[in-house]
């Protein structure tokens, strides 16, 4: 690639990071990497009636989760910044009145309610190449009669003047040639009334200032693609236009539009990446960090809804997907978001992390429990019962009775088939355990096994109350290794408070 690939994420302060765009952080982050290129993080923030106090923070913690970390941003600095558009602003209404002076663009003096009576007169309104002419604006008043009311400071804003009848092309990195004619887009607003650019002026500006050389963006943007690359070419700045690529959209389960927030509240399940509450409302909706998703999981399982190698693989850590990646492999349709796969990823990244990899996830939420344990033997822990676990709360079901005893027991797995001669057999077993040093889990199989032959019982018949005096259910990883973590005097302890439960 002849220049310097910089690639950026732009997102709103406006709420939550939806899956869809963390998935556009990560195929630029991707892209970026494997081109030893930069990722940059710009907050476009122009539009502060939907500013959202801590959304800034929220979206960094975001990347910082995912461990998705930008080379530039408001938070790490950079040689193009500021990074925050709002801190930005004097920049913009140069390049908006250059597009004035050339032709392209035209100051509007309307009202809202100027706006709204067009609407109610005519059906579908647009302020473009048919309506223009009707409005009140620098291209119906006279010259000088605008420029007055630009001096006596009158409210206004600059539009862009779409041409008549222009098919608008270029080429898309993942959907290849794309046009639109021109008579199908507005005369867009580009620099607002209040002096803060629209997002169509200001990607623009910014992409360029900042000398961006791919545009990332989900297709819900492909609209507003006509109105960027005129903006490219009537600001002369055509040749370092960035090459585009509009991703495919994230589909509910059904496959029927966009997955919403609506649709995880309404299936039970997330689509932020970490919980966001809405300061205002208070409306709470869920992040994958905050059910027990591992980072690892949801960014793999996020790479595959709409792309993939070519191969059956799909288990890739970060720095597989940054090998591995291509813009070529992006399908063009939806990706159908399934939960259970997404979980599925999760409970795969559990079992092939290690347990010091675990820890710093699984202690908290055991701590929260009311459960302290010492690291080394957190560790064994957590090895013992993470084939078990699809989300990270799952450690404290699946081990919670490796730190306290049972207070309960599942009485119909071992009631029914309980008798003298059982009761006898685990007497005679705790006398063998306090005789026997638990070096091994082996040993102690061996021992248990040997003694249920001399008492003429089948191992199955004692081996499933053995697993319920200790643990208190039908669950668990291997018996023996469940004895061998506990110790002498806690597993004898064990069996004897069951024995008084099941007289």
């Amino acid at each position: 690639m002849d220049k310097k690939v910089r690639v950026r994420f732009a997102p709103s302060p406006t709420g939550g990071l939806h899956i869809g765009g963390v998935r556009t952080i990560l195929f630029n982050y991707l892209f970026a990497k494997q081109q030893q290129g930069e990722f940059i993080l710009r907050i476009e923030d122009t539009d502060q009636t939907r500013f959202v106090e801590g959304a800034e923070a929220y979206i960094i913690n975001c990347l910082k989760w995912c461990g998705l970390n930008p080379d530039e941003g408001p938070h790490v600095g950079g040689a193009y910044g500021p990074y925050k558009q709002s801190e930005r602003k004097e920049i913009y209404r140069a390049y908006a009145e250059q597009l004035v002076k050339d032709g392209y663009a035209y100051y509007a003096f309307d009202t809202p309610e100027d706006l709204e009576s067009k609407r109610q007169v005519i059906e579908n309104f647009k302020y473009d190449h048919n309506h223009r002419m009707q409005m009140r604006n620098s291209l119906t008043i006279p010259h000088e009669a605008a420029e007055s009311l630009i001096k006596e400071g009158a409210p206004h804003v600059i539009r862009i003047k779409m041409p008549k009848d222009e098919q608008v092309y270029f080429k898309d990195l993942i959907r290849g040639d794309v046009s639109f004619n021109s008579n199908d887009v507005d005369d867009k607003v580009l620099l607002k009334a209040d002096g803060m650019p629209t997002y169509h002026l200001a990607v623009v500006v910014d992409d360029y200032l900042m000398k961006i050389s791919h545009a990332f963006r989900g297709e819900e943007w492909l609209p507003s693609a006509p109105v960027h690359i005129l903006l490219w070419k009537y600001l002369g700045w055509e040749a370092a236009m960035p090459e585009w690529a509009h991703l495919p959209l994230i589909l509910k389960p059904d496959g029927h539009g966009k997955l919403s927030k609506r649709d995880g509240q309404r299936l039970g399940f997330p689509v932020y990446a970490i919980n966001w509450i809405d300061p205002k409302t208070q409306e709470k909706a869920d992040g994958f960090k905050d059910v027990g998703f591992l980072p690892e999981a949801m960014i793999n399982l996020l790479a595959m809804l709409g792309w993939n190698d070519g191969t059956d693989q799909e288990l890739f850590s970060l720095d597989e997907l940054i090998s591995k990646f291509s813009l070529d492999r992006i399908h063009k349709g939806g990706a159908k978001f399934d939960y259970e796969k997404a979980k599925w990823y999760n409970a795969e990244w559990i079992k092939r992390s290690t347990a010091s990899h675990l820890l710093p996830y699984v202690k908290p939420i055991l701590i929260e429990k009311g459960i302290t344990a010492e690291d080394i033997y957190l560790e064994k822990v957590i090895d013992a019962v993470k084939e078990r676990c699809t989300l990270l709360p799952d450690f404290y079901q699946q081990s919670a009775f490796f730190f306290t005893a049972p207070t309960a027991y599942d009485e119909d797995a071992v009631k029914p088939k309980w008798n003298e001669e059982k009761a006898a057999f685990f007497s005679s077993l705790i006398e063998k355990f306090e005789e026997t040093e638990f070096q091994d889990s082996a040993t102690l199989e061996t021992l248990f096994k040997t003694l249920a032959a001399d008492k003429n019982l089948k191992v199955g018949e004692v081996m499933l109350p053995f697993r319920v005096m200790l643990v208190g259910g039908k669950f668990g990883p291997q018996v023996f290794d469940i004895a061998l973590m506990l110790g002498k005097a806690e597993t004898i302890n064990r069996i004897k408070n069951a024995l008084a439960f099941f007289k």
